[in-house]
């Protein structure tokens, strides 16, 4: 594999900015994806795609 293709983020909660536990690629893509955060205690509805992380709309 290439370089490129191994980049990884860690996926930041939207509503205090803390890490989570998960990682994104720069192929990976969310819809409505219901993130928790361990350090708020709070889930989101999260969209994400190359590395864009947003609050999904209702």
């Amino acid at each position: 594999m290439n370089d490129e293709s191994e980049h990884q983020e860690w996926i930041l909660c939207p509503k205090c900015g803390n890490k989570t536990r998960l990682k994104l690629r720069k192929d990976t893509v969310l819809t409505n994806f219901p993130l928790f955060c361990p350090k708020c205690k709070e889930e989101s509805l999260i969209d994400a795609e190359k590395f864009i992380v947003k609050e999904a709309r209702r």
